[in-house]
């Protein structure tokens, strides 16, 4: 017995001094430089049910060590190669932490360069108090959206690094996919678009699919960009002539414009399009409409009818509303202006309400509707409650920001942004808390911190769901290729 105690207590004293040899390594002289890592998130504001947020550290490929800390709780994940990879279950642990106490997380991260191991300034990433949506869907195309081989709709598990395809055009025979719309959010009522093959608009509700054929002998192209009612009963819609032409020489690579757009709105019931003279007129280009959440007014873009593509950068959009009543199927007769781009000088494009009312978001470019190529893009915020314009610097940045959806809970905005490399748009998220401030956006995470620099299509229309889409995919593409579709009528409000 003597001989094993003798053993034992020399096994804890090793291991304690191999334990003290490894901090104090680890622990090694403080760094003036600051910490670069990728993706960047120092300081950004999260929820507690997001995957790990597994990054790498930038210019160095040497050993690194990462701990986590949140009052008494703390996690290590040592690397052999600079990029931090957090297992699941620590990083549960760490954010569990944060949650029951402060909200933060202090990131200590170390690195064994040439003259031994440097520790940097620590950061911090906050744990919000509101969950997030357990799902995103987004397309998945080549950035200059002219040409593509193979696209997709797909929906990612956010709370994993857990990816499924909702529809590729690989089942279809390769046509184009576009425009996904989902009610409130639910997985199970979204629609969207087929061009080129096996045309027409898809629309499902728990298993039962319909398909759409938009054009009428009354409007001049298949609807397009859509948002639905809350109470699933419309779908508003543009019926846009659009084209895209490049642009070598410009900036903005890329414009699509529209020579001509209206707004309609679709009975799905009945089958049947309907709209007012204030929505649908040459005088104007009508664009991007989006109801509001209690179905009452329905908001839009739209700019005085110029000469295209002459004229493209003269056409500047202002933000419009008109109201609608659903038992009626009536439109209001006075459209009310909320952003009026003949006096702010700018265009807006993609309108959306969050879904307690209080705030409304869109994007704001020098000119035209396609924020998404236009480097001078920002997003903005009114609070419709005082209407006062929101702080969105935290979430801005010197390349384009564009498409943006929000949580079911109004707390988190989903968007595009061409920050990390100017070519490619990736999805980041940002918080919005209770007070309305606006706080660091954070880069969709990854299994792998090299994802981004291995991967080749852009994130298009990213928006919340609140689970998954259990439709089958390969059910969705038999339908589109089978099914005639339903032709649609038209009523113009009298």
């Amino acid at each position: 017995m003597r001989k094993l105690f003798i053993i034992s207590t020399a096994l804890v004293a090793l291991a304690a001094m191999l334990c003290g040899c490894t901090y104090n390594e680890q622990e090694g002289r403080m760094s003036d430089k600051p910490l670069a890592i990728f993706p960047d998130y120092a300081d950004v504001t999260i929820p507690a049910n997001i995957a790990p947020l597994n990054f790498r550290i930038e210019g160095s490929n040497a050993k690194a060590q990462a701990r986590f800390v949140s009052g008494e709780s703390s996690v290590v994940v040592s690397s052999s190669d600079s990029r931090i990879i957090i297992a699941e279950r620590k990083w549960r642990k760490i954010v569990d932490a944060a949650t029951a106490g402060d909200g933060t997380i202090e990131v200590i991260v170390s690195a064994k360069e040439a003259d031994g191991w440097v520790t940097y300034k620590p950061f911090t990433i906050n744990v919000a108090p509101h969950p997030i949506d357990s799902h995103i869907a987004y397309r998945l195309i080549e950035p200059g959206y002219e040409s593509w081989c193979e696209m997709g709709i797909y929906q990612r598990n956010i709370e994993t690094f857990e990816q499924k395809p909702i529809i590729e055009n690989s089942a279809a025979d390769y046509g184009c996919i576009n425009c996904h719309s989902f009610c409130q959010q639910n997985p199970d009522k979204m629609l969207f678009h087929m061009r080129q093959m096996h045309t027409g608009t898809i629309i499902t509700d728990g298993t039962k699919i319909e398909k759409l054929n938009t054009t009428t002998p009354e409007t001049r192209s298949p609807l397009v960009y859509p948002s639905w009612h809350p109470s699933g009963k419309y779908v508003a819609f543009t019926n846009n002539l659009t084209r895209l032409i490049n642009l070598p020489n410009d900036h903005n690579r890329v414009e699509v414009y529209d020579g001509a757009s209206d707004v309609v709105v679709y009975d799905v019931e009945r089958h049947e399009i309907i709209t007012s003279r204030n929505l649908f007129s040459t005088k104007y280009f009508e664009t991007f409409p989006t109801f509001s959440p209690d179905g009452g007014k329905l908001y839009f873009c739209t700019a005085d009818s110029v000469a295209m593509p002459d004229e493209f950068k003269s056409a500047k959009y202002s933000l419009c509303a008109i109201d609608f009543d659903e038992e009626t199927r009536r439109f209001g007769e006075r459209v009310d202006t909320l952003y009026n781009a003949h006096t702010g000088g700018r265009s807006v494009s993609f309108p959306r309400v969050s879904p307690d009312g209080r705030y409304m978001l869109y994007a704001l470019a020098d000119y035209g509707n396609f924020s998404i190529w236009h480097r001078d893009a920002d997003l903005k915020m009114i609070d419709l409650t005082t209407g006062n314009e929101v702080d969105m610097t935290a979430a801005n940045s010197d390349a384009a920001e564009s498409y943006h959806s929000w949580s079911s809970n109004s707390r988190w905005i989903l968007f595009n942004s061409r920050r990390v490399n100017g070519l490619y748009t990736h999805a980041y998220i940002a918080y919005v808390d209770e007070q309305g401030k606006v706080h660091k956006p954070f880069l969709l995470p990854q299994r792998d911190p090299d994802f981004y620099d291995r991967f080749m299509k852009s994130y298009n229309i990213p928006e919340f769901i609140t689970g998954e889409v259990e439709l089958n995919s390969y059910d969705i593409a038999q339908f589109a290729k089978e099914d005639k579709g339903i032709d649609l009528k038209f009523k113009m409000q009298e």
